[in-house]
């Protein structure tokens, strides 16, 4: 097996699985001669829960892996070309996609018996958004090799931000040395401060939205746990009431068993009974009628 042969195999694992699968693969390739592979195949690191969570999109959504990544090359161009309408809206739909993602792994580590819990989540949508602006992180991403979360401080090329259309129209002309005023670039400044403090504001207002919305899912987490939880209490009830009733149906079975022994017992005993009854009857006719010839 090559080093990516192993590597695909090692993260498709559970992480609770993954040294000792790592070390049966060591040992192999040191039996075959082949010290290298073995040296490579030990320095893969165990994956963290966040991860794992992100190998799991890799291979079990690829396709909505893709097409996030093909939104990141859409962001990118809004941004180099400084249109800020396109941007919000792509923005919106990476936000949309990202937190639809980062669900899903979580719903296919349950199925595998593993919970993974709202801060892991967090950072999987971190790792998926961190993937749409480094290249490095979004080719780990796509292999499904991920070893732990990766973060990204800002979005696109360095130095590039959400410009508006109609900024743009209106930017002034770029001057040379010998006819650009000094005074200038202070016009600019206070544009590019009113542009930041309606930049923060925004962001401002979708963290409180995301908040409201935390709170709100976590509310009803909490119902679902609590019904849940009476749900189960009520099942071992049912089940304790089963088991009893159970046990009354045997001992009924039983009584009635017993009873219909006794009474075939005393149909045989009053058929023995009605017989001589019948013979003493008999007897006392048979009699009757000998006295009388007598007499």
């Amino acid at each position: 097996m090559t080093l990516d042969d192993v590597a695909d195999e090692l993260y498709g694992l559970d992480p609770g699985e993954f040294v000792e699968a790592r070390t049966k693969h060591v040992k192999a390739a040191r039996e075959d001669n082949d010290r290298t592979l073995a040296a490579e195949i030990g320095k893969l690191r165990k994956p963290t829960t966040v991860g794992w969570l992100v190998n799991l999109i890799s291979r079990n959504l690829s396709e909505d892996l893709d097409a996030l990544l093909a939104l990141g090359e859409s962001l990118r161009d809004a941004q180099r070309h400084l249109s800020g309408q396109d941007l919000r809206r792509l923005t919106t739909q990476r936000q949309q996609v990202v937190r639809s993602l980062a669900h899903k792994s979580g719903e296919i580590a349950a199925s595998r018996g593993k919970n993974a819990g709202e801060d892991a989540l967090r950072d999987v949508a971190q790792t998926l958004n961190a993937a749409l602006s480094d290249e490095e992180t979004a080719a780990q991403v796509r292999l499904g090799r991920v070893v732990t979360a990766a973060s990204y401080s800002g979005f696109g090329p360095a130095g590039l931000a959400v410009v508006e259309e109609d900024s743009v129209q209106d930017a002034p002309a770029i001057h040379t040395e010998d006819s650009a005023p000094a005074k200038s670039t202070a016009p600019d400044h206070k544009a590019e401060q009113a542009k930041a403090k309606a930049e923060l504001k925004e962001v401002r207002a979708d963290l409180e939205k995301i908040r409201r919305r935390v709170k709100a899912e976590t509310a009803q987490f909490e119902d679902a746990r609590s019904k849940l939880s009476d749900l189960d209490r009520r099942i071992e009830e049912l089940r304790a009431d089963l088991e009893h009733a159970e046990q009354e149906r045997q001992f009924a079975k039983n009584t009635e068993k017993a009873a219909g022994v006794a009474v075939r017992e005393s149909e045989d005993e009053l058929r023995e009974a009605e017989r001589r009854v019948d013979e003493q009857k008999r007897a006392l006719t048979r009699r009757n009628e000998l006295h009388v010839r007598r007499s």
